[in-house]
């Protein structure tokens, strides 16, 4: 069965599911098995909310071939940019640079800079983002990530076509 012959709202909606129960993993890594996330590690759960919540916003709409274009499009673009973060993540992990290039945490940086002072910091990406602290069959998080986002931007790309191809 080709998973894009179902309607655009239930893929939409799928993939808002997928998005949150990646999300509610990385939480739990977090908070219960002690795993922090680097700055690089919260870019991409940005990014994974923007996913989910372009999902959900299409899922809702159930848009029709132009509305689901649009919606997919920007997935595509959350996927290249959530992507992009985890691959470099994933290369320093693979070849650490002699410092750490990543910081301290956000809530670190929140309580010592304040929210406005530690945004940017930490989309500058400055500490030990590098570090492998947790790995499922040989890959990283931040591996995984990178799968994840190009699995999304399949999807996207899949949605794209399906309204070019049906239209």
């Amino acid at each position: 069965m080709n998973p894009f012959s179902l309607p655009p709202r239930l893929l939409f909606l799928a993939l808002f599911a997928v998005c949150t129960g990646l999300l509610a993993f990385g939480l739990y890594l977090q908070h219960v098995v002690g795993v922090e996330p680097c700055p690089m590690c919260i870019m991409q759960r940005y990014a994974f909310v923007a996913v989910a919540l372009v999902g959900l916003v299409a899922g809702l709409h159930g848009p029709a071939r132009t509305g689901s274009a649009i919606y997919s499009a920007l997935l595509l673009v959350l996927s290249i940019a959530g992507g992009t973060v985890a691959a470099q993540q994933s290369i320093l992990q693979r070849q650490p640079p002699d410092l750490a290039m990543c910081g301290p945490g956000l809530a670190y940086m929140v309580e010592t800079y304040g929210l406005a002072d530690a945004l940017p910091m930490m989309f500058r990406g400055t500490g030990d983002c590098g570090s492998l602290s947790w790995t499922f069959l040989g890959l990283s998080i931040a591996n995984w990530s990178l799968v994840c986002f190009i699995c999304v931007g399949i999807f996207a790309a899949g949605m794209i076509w399906r309204g070019w191809k049906h239209g």
